[in-house]
């Protein structure tokens, strides 16, 4: 059954596989609110356990926005959870305060001994916009400063740690233009250093909840985006309709260069699943992704069943919903 609550709605997750255990995080809001956009600005983090990605235990609420006043007052938003080398789990995500009216993002850190308890690191403030590649909030030109959904991970390279993360470059006359995938890098995964996007292509207006990892000996990088985001290049290199989805960029080295998937959009129909997850599973690759609008436009918010992904020989991914059970929900 999908990921899935009564009284609240689900949307942007991501998985960590503890040994035989994959744990969900997620951000819910009560489905009391008038309007679905309202869920954004009424955020906490959920936390659900599953050692097949189908039928899951939720362990309630995990984590949610800090007492006024703090850079993370407001909202508590996507972000990623791991062990480090001694067992002690870390929180990355994103915050936004009320004093700037949630117009400026940055990146938060918090710990625990269980993955379901977090405490702040000093403020829980890990790393924020500075430096000449990313883009400020910039009334009437992007809606909002965008530094979110960091993705951290082992250096696959050497020591220390990685984070890729949505960013936007500055100088871009066309605001679809100027989505990028930032990049950060870490010693102990407390000091961070913020380096130049790892992507700044020009092909959509933001990449939202980049994933990273290796399949078949290539680099993939998951994001989403809008059919409204798609950049005039972007509709150039693929001239099919507009989607609202996930999509990848492939490369040979996780620092680049990364380049856009060529083809059909990876998994878009707009409507349908949106901030997709690739996990991987002793019966191979498997894509979810939260569910967003009902035949009837409702919103749904909940998390899709899995769905099995081939790579073919060029190594572009597919998802194959032939191979599914029935009554599977995607």
């Amino acid at each position: 059954m999908v990921i899935a609550l009564k009284d609240k709605w689900i949307w942007d997750f991501w998985i960590y596989q503890d040994g035989a255990d994959y744990h969900a995080y997620f951000l819910q809001a009560d489905n009391t609110l008038a309007h679905p956009d309202m869920r954004h600005r009424n955020v906490t983090q959920g936390h659900a356990v599953s050692k097949d990605l189908v039928n899951w235990t939720h362990l309630g609420t995990t984590f949610r926005p800090a007492d006024p006043v703090a850079w993370d007052d407001w909202t508590t938003w996507t972000g990623s959870t791991l062990r480090d080398d001694t067992g002690l789990w870390h929180l990355f995500y994103t915050g936004t305060e009320h004093a700037e009216e949630g117009m400026k993002q940055r990146l938060g850190h918090a710990t625990s001994i269980d993955g379901h308890n977090w405490t702040r690191v000093g403020d829980g403030l890990a790393l924020d916009l500075s430096g000449p590649d990313y883009e400020e909030y910039t009334p009437g030109h992007w809606h909002d400063r965008a530094f979110r959904d960091p993705w951290v991970m082992k250096n696959p390279k050497g020591d220390g740690w990685v984070m890729y993360f949505v960013a936007r470059q500055p100088g871009t006359a066309e605001p679809n233009a100027g989505g990028t995938i930032g990049f950060a890098t870490s010693p102990d995964l407390y000091t961070w250093t913020l380096q130049p996007p790892v992507y700044a292509g020009g092909m959509f207006g933001q990449m939202e909840v980049p994933q990273v990892f290796k399949a078949n000996g290539k680099w993939y990088m998951l994001f989403c985006t809008d059919g409204s985001h798609w950049s005039e290049a972007y509709k150039r290199f693929n001239p099919e309709k507009p989607v609202r989805g996930t999509h990848y960029l492939m490369a040979d080295d996780p620092f680049g260069p990364w380049d856009v998937a060529p083809g059909p959009f990876f998994d878009g129909a707009q409507g349908s699943r949106y901030a997709g997850k690739i996990v991987e599973t002793d019966a191979g690759l498997v894509f979810m992704g939260f569910l967003h609008d009902a035949p009837d436009g409702s919103f749904i918010g909940e998390v899709s069943d899995p769905i099995p992904v081939r790579i073919d020989a060029d190594g572009l991914l597919h998802t194959e919903l032939d191979k599914l059970p029935p009554g599977a929900k995607v």
